[in-house]
């Protein structure tokens, strides 16, 4: 049966879906004009030569032409392209897999999804690249700085399933981090207050006074090496960049982290001095087999003694 929303008309290729674009219910002109309205970091030549290589059709599985007709709510699928993309010099590692769940392993520096300059070297197209599970998504996501554990979810049958855990908070995560130490603030701790996103630079996160708090972290001091700690967190609350913002209002900001407190991004291809930041346990009921699950990344952050 034809579904509109999942036609399933371009396989997947290289571990790349097709992306879908969706005619407005008002325009004129050909499809190939609105391509190149509607996106225009693709030349008008680029559409040209997917249309020739039949790599541009609608939801019936028709290919697109240079003078086929606007088609009011007609839905059309093609290839997301980068003329150049850098190679990411780390490896992922599955931890496990079954017919429902996969478990990845994630390194410092690797996008989770593709975004901006990143499609091939993200963590999730090099997994339907090596695996071919054209189904696979994640039900959650860490940053490209943070190395550690992403779930995801190998059928859409029981997907939902899977994100309810975390719209429901019903799985705990463990963090570790390396920060500085400041002997004056007793540890554990829980750390809560509001944020929102920063309305002079969209990729950050601050705190403010104004408002209900809406992020919450449990926080351990585990090892201390004079004025350099590894810390446990874990958060509550699943706000972008959580942890990040909460150790560096404490005065405590993560080793390696590039945009806290201060933006200083390193320059493109330096892998020398990643985040301190590690996603190292996660642990939940499994919604599909009720079986208890509790995984733990393979990978280490640095020891205290290169900060110290």
């Amino acid at each position: 049966m034809h579904n509109s929303h999942d036609p399933q008309v371009l396989p997947m290729r290289d571990g790349i879906n097709p992306s879908c674009v969706v005619l407005p219910s008002t325009g004129a002109g050909t499809v190939l004009d609105f391509l190149c309205e509607r996106l225009p970091a693709v030349r008008r030549e680029d559409w040209l030569r997917r249309m020739a290589l039949g790599e541009v059709v609608d939801e019936f599985g028709v290919p697109a032409t240079a003078q086929r007709a606007f088609a009011p709510g007609l839905r059309f699928y093609y290839y997301r392209e980068l003329e150049h993309e850098d190679v990411i010099p780390f490896a992922e590692q599955v931890l496990y897999q079954d017919a429902h769940l996969l478990v990845a392993d994630k390194p410092h520096f690797l996008p989770v999804v593709p975004t901006g300059k990143f499609l091939q070297q993200t963590l999730l197209v090099r997994l339907k690249r090596q695996l071919g599970l054209r189904e696979l998504s994640p039900v959650h996501r860490i940053d490209r700085d943070t190395a550690g554990l992403v779930l995801f979810s190998v059928q859409r049958a029981t997907r939902g399933r899977y994100q309810a855990l975390f719209r429901e908070r019903t799985v705990h995560k463990e963090y570790e981090a390396i920060a500085p130490r400041n002997a004056d603030l007793v540890f554990p701790r829980t750390h809560e207050s509001r944020m929102e996103e920063d309305p002079d630079n969209f990729f950050r996160m601050y705190e403010t006074p104004a408002g209900a708090p809406n992020s919450l972290t449990h926080m351990d001091l585990v090892q201390a090496q004079g004025a350099v700690a590894r810390y446990r967190l874990s958060p509550v609350s699943g706000k972008r960049h959580q942890l990040r913002v909460h150790m560096a209002s404490l005065g405590l900001p993560l080793f390696g982290d590039a945009f806290y407190p201060v933006v200083n991004d390193p320059p493109e291809g330096d892998y020398s001095n990643p985040l301190q930041l590690l996603a190292r346990a996660i642990e939940f009921v499994d919604p599909v087999s009720g079986a208890p699950r509790r995984f733990e990344s393979q990978r280490q952050l640095r020891a205290l003694a290169d900060f110290a």
